[in-house]
């Protein structure tokens, strides 16, 4: 090859503005990321569960279900996202729903061990809270990273910052407070007002790290 042909190529795979090149994700870093993503969420829920509190999107409202039916949170979430890959399969095509189906029936499978095989003790709700939703905003994100979701508002908030330009975590927020409000309904008003900066911090993790061209690899 010609000095001048692999110049050509260089700016080609560099991209416009000689931009660094996109190296994409091989199908087992796929594989990987998610079960590591969909992990860290459903530990992020578990700490949750222990603290009697909530959190934004569908796994917020699976767990007032939980708490109200008194009834393990894995099947229930399952059940929530249903609805929502009806939209996915329409909106974002079959690869995008089926990963999606994956990662929703590896949180609940991983809630249902967690529920087997993890005793909390007896945790600060401002940290448990805090510290959950820390952890399920970076699993979110390494789902997200592998073009994947937790369906239900992901799929919304996800739709909206492809079509629209809206960052996925803020308009996940404005969903996720109408989840938080419902709390009231089923826990005492400091664990919903705990519940509350909980999930503001979830929603900030997403909207500071998950932009669009911020994140090369996909």
């Amino acid at each position: 090859m010609t000095s001048e042909a692999a110049t050509q190529r260089e700016a080609r795979e560099q991209g416009p503005a000689g931009d660094p090149p996109v190296v994409p994700h091989s199908p087992l870093e796929d594989v990987l990321g998610v079960l590591i993503g969909t992990y860290v969420v459903s530990f992020g829920v578990a700490v949750l569960g222990g603290a009697g509190a909530v959190t934004g999107g569908t796994a917020g409202l699976s767990l007032l279900v939980a708490y109200v039916l008194d009834v393990p949170f894995g099947p229930v979430f399952a059940l929530v996202n249903l609805p929502f890959f009806v939209l996915a399969w329409f909106r974002k095509g079959t690869s995008f729903t089926v990963r999606s189906a994956v990662s929703v029936a590896l949180v609940s499978g991983f809630a249902t061990l967690h529920d087997h095989l993890l005793t909390l003790p007896d945790l600060a709700p401002l940290y448990a809270v805090l510290t959950a939703d820390l952890l399920i905003g970076i699993g979110l994100l390494i789902v997200f990273r592998h073009g994947s979701s937790l369906g239900g508002f992901n799929v919304v908030a996800l739709l909206a910052q492809e079509r629209f330009g809206w960052r996925a975590g803020y308009v996940q927020m404005g969903m996720d407070v109408v989840v938080v409000l419902a709390a009231f309904a089923v826990a005492a008003p400091l664990i919903v007002l705990v519940s509350a900066l909980g999930a503001l911090v979830l929603n900030q993790v997403l909207a500071l790290n998950h932009r669009p061209g911020r994140y090369l690899g996909a």
